[in-house]
């Protein structure tokens, strides 16, 4: 594995040798970013984003710098500085050149990698922005936060449309489907909606998961083709929603040790036309599990747990994997190396035949299981030489001033003058003046070359010797000897090299680079002549300590020689184990403040100093048993002193935690009281609103039915005037109709009058006729009679014929009478009935009445024959004027009756017209 170190650069290459991933692991290459500025840290990578190519990715880290790396080119280059952390990435925009990043403070910002310019800067979040989707097209992007998401067009940079949801309903997800035109919103209370992009339509909402696995989603991904959904969250089980069916087909469940998952994704394949089959899972641990949904087989795995992974992100077409590691370092997976030994035949049996070390580990120790996965392979080790400074003291004058002069800045003189002052360096910066006393060299690619050769044999049951509570320490501890074996195959059988490392790596634990460095130039300086008597203590140096010893102490040097106590019971415990089971941590780090900073011999004199402070006790030791005692009770009272201590600061440390909780907890008491009288406040506030709210709403609902009643009278006076307007157009037309009905009556009239007056002139004519005939008859009589009696009387004769002239008179003024009262009772009835035609016309809905309660009823009317009196005509007058009179009332009764069918119409016309429903409204 390749490792690169982007450090100031701005621009470079990616790799410097051909990569080639090993099948274990199919790591390409790894990117740190150390920065060497006078405080040296690393600096994190937290989001990546591959473009629509897939061969090239970017990545931006939590101080804002976001670099642009060219797998296919080889290059990277630093295309922005935006000083704060980025939260989200996105880099498929329809501008090839584009890309989009979201910031701590809420903003988005879109930029172009090769002018390296701002092109547009959106705000619109009031909360942390943590995933950005884009339109297949380009075209719009979607930026989600808890609280909301919005939709903006990348053409203008506007905001289009914005997500409000309820407080009480968070946000986990909303993003594109791939290759469609649908936008699918995931809640925290599981819901799932899908919309329409541009009418923002709903289209369905998926139903709620089964009771008997039901998880709260927090995790999702989507196959090319957007018809399967993936979800998860903190459980091990993994729901496959159908998109097209709408409905949930699969549950597929994690091995055990999987507890929760954090990330999930898709693995495209060039020939499966976007039905992907195979779907990555990032659990808790921090290894992310390929997958088969449909066979659901564990194909491989990237991660560990000693290097986990944080975050990842697939190329668009299924090359490439890009990690982001829990140490902040970015991997770039090949997936062709980890997939390679899938699409292999199942291979024969293998048979590992290895040598291993004498005394070391037995048969029992290193045990192999068959599985029925791919064969393990071991990767081949690379031999490489690590570049190391050897301090040795310079004995040339000329020297001396460089010799003093350290990296970033530092003299070794001032350096000791403040340790002199002090008797410590400050805590604060202790790791950085040791790293610049020692003139670490940092090469990161031969301690990766070492790492990479994996765990040394020697090391692989250390917790059985060593057994250490914290996996990480040990894991950390196990790493770093199996480094020290590789770089020197002697470090493989040192038996103390563990209790000379152990307590530099407790120290540098998180950085491990640093802490191998360190332990390597303590032993090419302090402990180069330890191996000249290898396998055995090293007896020169023992005899220099030995030597001084007797120079500043030579009744302590006796009295060891007395008892048979040799040099390798009081000296080279200490040496072995650096001093770290005798002193305490502060101790211990003075005393290497002071080591580091003195030459080599410093640590010998450390030996005869630490044995002649303990001379008393040692003085009084007349065994040899009694000094091993000794050895053991000052460890004991050392340890004792060392749990003493830690308890009283214990105790310290709780009291004053106490005292700070009791602090905190006045602050939120008095933060609760602000807190519950603003609560007071907003709901006043609230109340008020809502009273003036309530207030509106009501005026509102009273003009709205105002409103309402107004447009109800408009309609109703709408109504009213057209059916008024109606009925003045029927009775217009029930006016013609009566007046071309009075018309026809008037000409009926005038033809019942003409028809009348032909009739009495007709009956006058005949009765002149009669009377000139009577006459004429009389004239004959009397001529005959005056012929006859010529003798008669003259007088009588006159008498008589006067009376008879008379009455003759008589009976013409009685036919004329009679005559003119028949005409004129003609002349009544008509105008009778022509003002109740008329009447009830105008009053058509009035029950008609009758003018004649009989019609033979006629006391009203004179009749002729009331007038005629038979005893004073002659027969003959009598008959004629019998006969008249019968015509005339049949004429009468005739037109009596066409009057009365005429008026039974004009009934049946006005019922009628009563009778619709318009004329009865109106």
């Amino acid at each position: 594995m390749q490792s690169t170190d982007l450090g100031n650069k701005d621009s470079g290459k990616i790799w410097h040798r051909k990569p080639s991933p090993a099948t274990r692991d199919g790591i390409i290459v790894n990117i740190i970013h150390n920065t060497s500025d006078y405080h040296p840290k690393v600096l994190r990578f937290l989001n990546v984003a591959f473009d629509g190519t897939g061969d090239c990715l970017i990545a931006g880290d939590h101080q804002g710098n976001i670099y642009v790396f060219d797998l296919h080119g080889n290059r990277f280059n630093l295309v922005q500085r935006t000083a704060q952390a980025c939260t989200a990435l996105a880099f498929n925009l329809r501008r090839k050149s584009e890309f989009l990043v979201a910031l701590a403070d809420y903003s988005i910002k879109c930029f172009d990698t090769v002018t390296k310019e701002l092109v547009s800067w959106m705000r619109g979040h009031e909360s942390s922005v943590f995933s950005i989707s884009v339109h297949a097209s380009g075209k719009y992007a979607i930026t989600t936060s808890s609280d909301t998401a919005q939709l903006w067009d990348l053409d203008t940079f506007q905001r289009k449309r914005k997500l409000n949801i309820r407080q009480s309903v968070g946000i986990q997800k909303v993003f594109f489907l791939p290759l469609s035109n649908t936008i699918l919103s995931c809640f925290k209370d599981n819901s799932i909606f899908a919309w329409e992009c541009d009418t923002l339509f709903c289209k369905y909402q998926l139903p709620a998961p089964p009771e008997s696995s039901s998880i709260l989603y927090k995790v999702f991904a989507v196959t090319r083709d957007g018809r399967i959904l993936a979800a998860g969250g903190k459980s091990n089980h993994l729901h496959l929603w159908c998109l097209e069916a709408r409905q949930l087909f699969r549950i597929i469940q994690m091995p055990t040790k999987v507890r929760a998952i954090r990330h999930l994704e898709f693995l495209p394949d060039s020939f499966d036309a976007g039905s992907n089959q195979v779907l990555g899972v990032l659990s808790q641990d921090g290894i992310m599990r390929f997958i088969n949904i449909q066979t659901c087989k564990l194909l491989f795995e990237i991660g560990s747990l000693d290097e986990g992974i944080s975050s990842s992100a697939i190329s668009p077409h299924g090359r490439y994997i890009a990690s982001i590691m829990e140490n902040g370092s970015l991997n770039i997976y090949s997936v062709q190396a980890l997939t390679q030994e899938i699409n292999k035949p199942p291979p024969p049996l293998v048979k590992v035949i290895e040598d291993l070390p004498k005394n070391k580990l037995s048969s029992s120790d290193l045990k192999m299981k068959v599985t029925s996965g791919r064969v393990q392979q071991p990767a081949k080790s690379r031999e490489s030489k690590m570049q190391t400074r050897i301090l040795k003291q310079d004995l040339t004058g000329d020297f001396e001033s460089k010799k003093n002069e350290l990296p970033d800045g530092l003299n070794k003189k001032r350096l000791q003058i403040l340790l002199k002052g002090y008797g410590e360096y400050p805590t604060k910066y202790r790791m950085f003046i040791w790293r610049s006393l020692l003139q670490l060299p940092e090469n990161h690619t031969a301690f990766s070359t070492l790492i990479d050769k994996g765990t040394h044999v020697a090391f692989l049951n250390l917790q059985k010797k060593y057994p250490i509570k914290s996996r990480k320490l040990l894991r950390v501890l196990q790493r770093t000897l199996s480094a020290l074996a590789h770089w020197s195959v002697i470090f493989s059988d040192t038996p103390y090299l563990p209790l000379l490392a152990f307590p530099f790596v407790k120290l540098f634990q998180n950085n491990q680079l640093i802490c191998f460095e360190v332990i390597a130039t303590l032993i090419i300086n302090w402990c180069q002549h330890w191996f000249e008597y290898f396998p055995n203590p090293p007896i020169n140096i023992l005899s220099m300590i030995e030597n001084v010893l007797a120079f500043h102490d030579k009744e302590l040097l006796q009295h060891f020689i007395d008892h048979d106590i040799t040099s390798q019971l009081y000296a080279w415990p200490l040496l072995e184990t650096v001093f770290s089971e005798v002193l305490t941590r502060e101790e211990w780090l003075k005393l290497f403040d002071n080591i580091f900073s003195n030459h080599p011999s410093f640590l010998l004199m450390t030996v005869v100093a630490y044995n002649i402070c303990s001379r008393t006790p040692l003085l009084s030791c007349n065994l040899k048993d009694d000094f091993e005692t000794v050895e053991d009770m000052q460890a004991k009272v050392d340890q004792q002193r060392v749990e003493d201590e830690a308890w009283y600061q214990k105790q310290e440390l709780l009291r004053k935690a106490e005292e700070t909780r009791r602090e905190m907890l006045l602050q939120e008491e008095e933060k609760m009281i602000q807190q519950r009288q603003r609560l007071a406040a907003v709901k006043r506030e609230l109340k008020v609103k809502e009273m003036h709210l309530q207030d509106a709403a009501r005026r509102r609902f009273l003009k709205l039915q105002q409103d309402q009643q107004e447009m109800e009278l408009r309609r109703l006076d709408d109504e009213i005037g057209r059916k008024v307007y109606m009925r003045d157009r029927e009775i217009a037309a029930t006016a013609r109709d009566l007046e071309m009905r009075q018309l026809e009556l008037e000409s009926q009239k005038r033809l019942y009058e003409k028809n009348l007056t032909e009739n009495q002139e007709a009956v006058a004519k005949e009765m002149r006729a009669d009377a000139d005939a009577y006459r004429r008859k009389v004239d004959l009589e009397e001529h005959m009679f005056h012929k006859l009696i010529e003798a008669g009387e003259t007088q009588s004769q006159k008498t008589q014929k006067w009376k008879e002239a008379e009455g003759k008179e008589f009976r013409l003024r009685s036919a004329k009478k009679a005559s003119a009262l028949s005409d004129a009772s003609r002349k009544w009835f008509l105008k009778q009935e022509i003002n109740a035609a008329v009447e009830h016309a105008e009053n058509p809905c009035h029950k008609e009445e009758p003018r004649f309660q009989n019609e033979q009823d006629s006391s009203c009317l004179p009749r002729t024959s009331q007038l005629n009196d038979s005893s004073e005509m002659d027969p003959s007058t009598q008959i004629s004027l019998n006969r008249r009179a019968v015509e005339w009332d049949t004429t009468g009764q005739n037109l009596i009756k066409k009057v009365r069918n005429l008026r039974q119409r004009l009934t049946a016309r006005a019922r009628h017209r009563c009778q619709t429903p318009h004329l009865l409204a109106a």
